[in-house]
């Protein structure tokens, strides 16, 4: 999905997002499927470059769409993540840890077992699905922990503008 951040980096800011339903349905009106739609086609490259034009297009909407209701998406991106850590920190819950344990060990027992042969990614919608599902949620657990470098820049970049 890195391509999207490329193309309409406000959208996939969203799509990670408290905003996640808006950019969803602006993609799902651009390329002219059902919302439900709109994870598999991103994630296993369906689209068309027609389709991908009209997410550029769309990415221009949601930005006008944001200015006037006075979205700020990177920061209210920033902050959801924020707002999980501090909540993590003052319940110590287990839940977190345990969803961690969970997606990691998932995503490298489906690497391995598919380097090792145990079985076949090729040909099996399902396992490419749950790779790609687990990969996404990995990589989400880790810039929930250890925070991320693109965070960090998005943070920086919205600090100096509320100077």
């Amino acid at each position: 999905m890195d391509w999207l951040k490329q193309i309409a980096p406000t959208i996939a800011t969203a799509l990670g997002g408290p905003l996640a339903g808006m950019a969803v349905s602006a993609i799902s009106k651009a390329i002219g499927v059902e919302p439900d739609q709109v994870q598999d086609m991103i994630s296993n490259n369906k689209l068309t470059a027609e389709q991908i034009a009209q997410i550029k297009i769309a990415e221009i909407e949601l930005q006008k769409q944001g200015q006037e209701l006075g979205l700020n998406f990177e920061k209210l991106a920033v902050e959801n993540t924020k707002d999980a850590r501090d909540m993590q920190k003052q319940t110590r819950s287990i839940v977190p840890a345990l969803l961690t344990g969970i997606t990691v060990i998932g995503f490298f027992t489906l690497l391995i077992g598919a380097a090792a042969n145990v079985f076949t990614l090729a040909g099996s919608d399902v396992l490419m699905l749950l790779l790609g599902v687990l990969a996404r949620e990995t990589a989400s657990v880790y810039n929930f922990w250890l925070g991320s470098s693109d965070g960090s820049r998005q943070k920086t970049e919205i600090m100096r503008g509320s100077k």
